[in-house]
């Protein structure tokens, strides 16, 4: 069963491997997802984010379940060109409550494939830029928070040792193995 794991879990820096297939199992877990970020009133789940180490993330800008045709899958995404740069709040379901200004392209040209196998390319720009590179950043094992200066990673440092705690406690308590174990899985999968 599928759940969205929060920082520090080992899988949210592991660098994700490319997707050689897509089947019934790869779209099983696709539509988990969508669930799990929806429940969690997300608009972008990347793989290792439910500890799965393959290259490929879902996004709906709109956040509602209903609107399905607004639901999107990049496998294997490649960002190419990026254009100029915006600062703008983020925020991740793998820290929730957690938000901070991160500099990022504003507009992007990526290339990926769709459930079906389908090459994509899209331009994209504001939101839509801002959530393609920022789980294209998960899939290599990078968070938001990577991208703070010192003076905001201090304003959040209290938030991520209060994660740390949860985790350890959650680790100590048998519900996740321990970090080499989770390693071990990943690269198992």
């Amino acid at each position: 069963m599928l759940r969205i794991v929060t920082y520090p879990h080992p899988a949210l820096r592991y660098e994700s491997r490319p997707l050689a297939r897509i089947d019934g199992e790869l779209r099983a877990k696709v539509r988990a997802m969508f669930e799990l970020m929806y429940e969690a009133r997300g608009i972008g789940l990347a793989a290792n984010q439910v500890a799965l180490p393959y290259r490929f993330f879902i996004l709906n800008l709109t956040a509602d379940p209903e609107q399905k045709d607004q639901e999107r899958v990049f496998i294997n995404p490649e960002i190419g060109k990026r254009y100029s740069s915006i600062e703008d709040e983020e925020g991740c379901l793998s820290l929730p409550g957690l938000y901070a200004k991160v500099r990022r392209a504003r507009k992007i040209k990526v290339r990926a494939f769709d459930l079906e196998g389908n090459p994509v390319e899209v331009d994209a720009e504001d939101l839509l830029s801002r959530a393609i590179q920022h789980e294209t950043d998960h899939l290599s094992g990078r968070l938001f928070i990577d991208y703070l200066g010192p003076p905001a990673r201090n304003a959040v440092a209290a938030k991520l040792r209060e994660f740390e705690t949860k985790f350890r406690e959650a680790q100590a308590a048998g519900e996740f193995p321990d970090d080499d174990e989770i390693k071990r899985q990943l690269d198992g999968l």
